[in-house]
C-alpha cells in the first residue's frame, strides 16, 4: 500500500489538523508516514500545503513528486487547482466549494468549476456550510477529511474517526464530538455521489 496526498488551503482553514489526524490513524495502524508542510503567509490568508506520504513499506523522500499525487484534498478550490501538476491521471482530488477572497484577481467560480468538472475524479462539497449545518461551524476541515476518507486508501472511516478522537481529546468531549459529527457528514455526503 501507498498513497501521496496533498493537503492544501490558505492559512487558519485547519490542513495541519487534517495532516495530524492522517498521520495518527496511520502510525496506529503500522504505515510508514513522511509529511512535508510548505506554509505561506498564514497569518494573512495565504497558501498552506502539506505533503503527506503513506505506505506500508519504507519512505525516502517526503515530497510528492510532480504526476505522483493520488490524492489532493484541498480546503479552497483555486487552491485545488494550484496543484494540478502534480496528480496523477487517476487521481482524486477531494475540494470544498466555498472561496477563500483574499485576492483581488480572484478567478471566476464558474471558470474554477469548469475545470474541477473535466478532470475524472473530483468530489466537491461546500464544506464550510455542512460544517454549519452539524453545529460545527469551526470544523469545515472534518467535514472535508470525512469525505476524502471516502477515496483514501489504507484508513478506514474507523481508523480516521480515532485519530479525531486522539488528536482533540485535550480540548474535551464536546470539542471531539463537533468534530467526529463533522467528518461524518462530509463521509456520508461523498459515499452517497455516483463517483465515489
Amino acid at each position: 500500500m501507498k498513497q501521496d496526498i496533498i493537503l492544501s488551503g490558505v492559512g487558519g482553514q485547519g490542513i495541519l489538523s487534517i495532516a495530524t489526524v492522517i498521520g495518527k490513524a496511520a502510525l496506529d495502524k503500522g504505515l510508514y508516514i513522511k509529511q512535508a508542510e510548505v506554509h505561506g503567509m498564514s497569518q494573512r490568508g495565504g497558501d498552506v500545503q502539506s505533503n503527506l506520504r503513506l505506505s506500508s513499506t519504507p519512505i525516502y523522500s517526503d515530497l510528492v513528486p510532480m504526476g505522483g499525487c493520488d490524492l489532493i484534498i484541498s480546503l479552497e478550490p483555486m487552491e485545488a487547482l494550484r496543484y494540478l501538476p502534480y496528480l496523477k491521471k487517476d487521481g482524486w482530488i477531494v475540494t470544498s466549494t466555498a472561496p477563500f477572497l483574499n485576492i483581488t484577481n480572484y478567478p471566476e467560480m464558474e471558470k474554477i468549476q469548469a475545470e474541477l468538472a473535466r478532470l475524472p475524479h473530483v468530489i466537491c462539497l461546500d464544506a464550510d456550510e455542512m460544517a454549519k449545518e452539524v453545529r460545527s461551524p469551526r470544523s469545515a476541515n472534518m467535514v472535508l477529511l470525512g469525505a476524502a476518507s471516502s477515496v483514501l486508501q489504507g484508513l478506514s472511516k474507523e481508523a480516521l474517526e480515532h485519530g479525531i478522537q486522539a488528536v482533540f481529546a485535550r480540548k474535551g468531549e464536546a470539542i471531539v464530538e463537533t468534530n467526529l459529527a463533522a467528518f461524518r457528514a462530509g463521509y456520508d455526503h461523498a459515499i452517497a455521489l455516483p463517483n465515489a
